[in-house]
């Protein structure tokens, strides 16, 4: 598998990888009749990515969090639906790093997850 974003090569790779395919639709066309049939207006199909990370060094875990610090930054990815690797435009979420451990005078951080969602 390869991962890009803006073009460079992920710092580490997760050791969990999830896409999602997204319909969004538009809140105030899509709804139910009385009967319960549901009338859809789909406005979008985007991807949202989760990937969650194993222990990684200080200088790791820093190239994952500020390679993906912009508002918006573009991820090479393999797409399920397409069915080969594309490059689509995302933002991030929360990035949590829960645990910080020291070893042999490096600071590790365990745990690290992080949702891309598309623009």
């Amino acid at each position: 598998m390869q991962l890009h974003i803006n073009g460079t090569e992920i710092a580490a790779y997760p050791i969990e990888f999830s896409v999602t395919v997204l319909d969004l639709d538009d809140a105030e066309s899509t709804t139910r009749t009385a009967d319960g049939l549901m009338t859809r207006d789909r406005v979008a199909v985007k991807r949202q990515i989760e990937m969650k990370f194993a222990a990684l060094p200080w200088n790791k875990i820093s190239a994952i969090l500020r390679a993906t610090q912009n508002v918006f930054f573009d991820f090479r990815y393999p797409d399920p639906l397409l069915g080969n690797y594309t490059t689509k435009n995302f933002y991030v979420g929360n990035r949590p790093a829960p645990v910080a451990i020291e070893k042999n005078g490096v600071l590790w951080w365990d745990g690290l997850t992080m949702t891309l969602t598309e623009r």
